[in-house]
């Protein structure tokens, strides 16, 4: 039986954050490293070294960690300049929820997301992120 890890420090932290700004930011890079940014709107503990970050995500982050697992996900207040980085891996991805039926108000030139996913982070650390001066110490 696998030895269970501690609880990564700062996890609560970044939650709480989370809960109260209702946003964070998924940073992910295909395999040839080129970044793209996603927004999402819950985050959540689900072990004590997991978060799972839940949103429509656009297809950029879903083929992304298809190649390259690795994520940063940043929990930001530009009003008080709190926030955190959270460092890891997407363990998996699951489907919370699909589009059931046609909406023509909501049809849109672009395609837009049409799965609700959950991802599951091992979360490696958790650092001080600000737009002040900082030095990427762990929470």
């Amino acid at each position: 039986m696998a030895e269970a890890r501690p609880r990564v420090k700062g996890i609560e932290r970044a939650v709480a954050l989370a809960q109260r700004l209702q946003h964070v930011f998924v940073g992910t890079a295909d395999r040839d490293g080129t970044p793209h940014i996603a927004a999402a709107a819950r985050l959540e503990i689900t072990g004590d070294s997991n978060l799972a970050v839940s949103s429509w995500f656009c297809p950029a982050t879903v083929s992304n960690l298809q190649e390259n697992r690795k994520v940063s996900v940043v929990v930001w207040n530009p009003e008080t300049d709190e926030g955190v980085q959270v460092v890891g891996a997407v363990e998996r991805i699951e489907e919370t929820a699909i589009l059931d039926g046609y909406a023509p108000e909501i049809e849109t030139a672009e395609p837009s997301p049409q799965v609700e996913r959950r991802l599951i982070v091992d979360v490696e650390k958790v650092i001080a992120f600000s737009h002040a001066p900082h030095s990427d110490t762990e929470v």
